[in-house]
C-alpha cells in the first residue's frame, strides 16, 4: 500500500512539473479561429457605421479572420445592444457601445431588456464627437449669450427640434436649458435629419445636431452655428466658440463610441481585443479618417472605460429626472 502511495505522489509531482513547462492553452491563443460579428446598433451609412467598418477592416487584416459588421438599428440603439447582450460570451461577438444605448437608455426606458453594467464587459472608448447648437439665420441672435437673453425675454415662445427619445442631442439641449435656466419648447422629430431640414427651412428656429451631421450645412451658411459642446473648438469650425468659453463655463457634452463584449467573455480575449483596438486607433490613416468624421480618437484602458460609462449613466439619469423627461 505504501508503495502505491509513493507512486501516486511521484506521479502527481511529475504532472505538476509538466504543467509548469506546458501550461494550459490560454483562451486568447489562436483567437479568433472563426469570423467575428461586430454589432452596430444604428443603420448603415452613418458615422457609427463608418467607424465600425473602418475598425472591422483593420481587425480583419490583423487577425486573418473576417470581422463582419452587423447593423441592428432601432429604439435608440437598444435593439442592437439587446442582441449583443444575449450573445455567447466567447469573444466572437463585439458591440459598438455608445452614449445612447449604454448611458442614456437605462434611465429613459421603463422596461430594459439588458443592464449595461451587468451584461457587458467594456473594452475601450473609441472616440468623442461634439454636438452643435444652430439656428435659422432669421433668428436675431448671433451668440449663446444672445440666445439665452432672447429665450429669457420670450419664455416658452422659442422652440427647438431634434430627434426624440434618448438622443444625445435632445439631452444636450435639456442640460443647456437647465444650466442656463431658460424655457425653450422641445419639438420632437423622428430623426435628426428631419429636424435639421425644418431648421434650414425656417419651420423651427433652432436645433442641436451632431457635428458630423451638420458640418456641411454650417459651412454653406444655411444655418448659423452658435456653439459646439466640446471643451475645445473643433478644427472644422475654428470660428465657432464652445459653450464652455461663452457664458456657461464647464459645460461639456460629447457623443461617444466604444467597444464592448458580452459579460463573461474570457479576460485574455478582452485583453487581446483591447490591445489590438488600441493599436488600430494609433494608425495615422485611421486617425485622419476619424478626423474627417469630426471624431476625436480617445482610447482608454478597460477599467477607465468602465468608470466612464458608469459616470455617464449617472449624469444623464440626473438630467432626465431634473428635466422631467417622461420615461418611454
Amino acid at each position: 500500500m505504501s508503495m502505491v502511495i509513493k507512486r501516486c505522489r511521484a506521479l502527481t509531482f511529475t504532472l505538476a512539473i509538466i504543467a509548469c513547462y506546458f501550461p494550459a492553452t490560454s483562451p486568447a491563443q489562436g483567437y479568433p479561429a472563426k469570423p467575428v460579428r461586430y454589432i452596430v446598433p444604428f443603420p448603415a451609412g452613418g458615422s457609427p457605421d463608418i467607424i465600425a467598418r473602418t475598425i472591422a477592416d483593420r481587425f480583419t487584416r490583423m487577425w486573418g479572420q473576417q470581422v463582419l459588421v452587423d447593423n441592428r438599428a432601432g429604439a435608440g440603439g437598444t435593439v442592437g445592444a439587446t442582441f449583443a447582450a444575449k450573445s455567447p460570451a466567447d469573444g466572437y461577438t463585439l458591440f459598438q457601445c455608445n452614449i445612447a444605448s449604454s448611458a442614456i437608455a437605462e434611465s429613459l426606458y421603463v422596461k430594459m431588456p439588458y443592464d449595461h453594467q451587468r451584461d457587458f464587459a467594456p473594452l475601450s472608448r473609441i472616440g468623442l464627437t461634439p454636438n452643435v447648437l444652430v439656428v435659422h439665420p432669421s433668428l436675431p441672435v448671433r451668440s449663446v449669450k444672445e440666445f439665452i437673453t432672447y429665450a429669457k425675454a420670450n419664455p416658452g415662445k422659442l422652440s427647438y427640434g431634434t430627434s426624440a427619445a434618448g438622443s444625445s442631442q435632445l439631452l444636450t439641449m435639456e442640460l443647456f436649458k437647465l444650466t442656463a435656466k431658460i424655457d425653450v419648447v422641445f419639438v420632437p422629430y423622428k430623426g435628426a435629419p428631419q429636424s435639421l431640414s425644418d431648421t434650414i427651412g425656417g419651420q423651427i428656429p433652432a436645433t442641436v445636431q451632431s457635428a458630423p451631421g451638420v458640418l456641411s450645412v454650417i459651412q454653406s451658411e444655411r444655418v448659423r452655428a452658435l456653439a459646439v459642446t466640446s471643451l475645445k473648438r473643433i478644427p472644422q469650425l475654428p470660428s465657432v466658440p464652445t459653450v464652455h468659453e461663452t457664458v456657461l463655463p464647464g459645460f461639456e457634452v460629447n457623443s461617444w463610441y466604444g467597444l464592448c463584449a458580452p459579460a463573461g467573455t474570457p479576460a485574455p480575449i478582452l485583453d487581446k481585443v483591447h490591445a489590438d483596438l488600441t493599436a488600430v486607433l494609433r494608425v495615422p490613416e485611421i486617425q485622419q479618417r476619424f478626423k474627417e468624421l469630426v471624431i476625436e480618437v480617445a482610447p482608454t484602458s478597460r477599467e477607465e472605460f468602465a468608470r466612464f460609462i458608469h459616470a455617464e449613466a449617472a449624469r444623464w439619469g440626473r438630467v432626465i429626472k431634473d428635466a422631467g423627461i417622461a420615461q418611454q
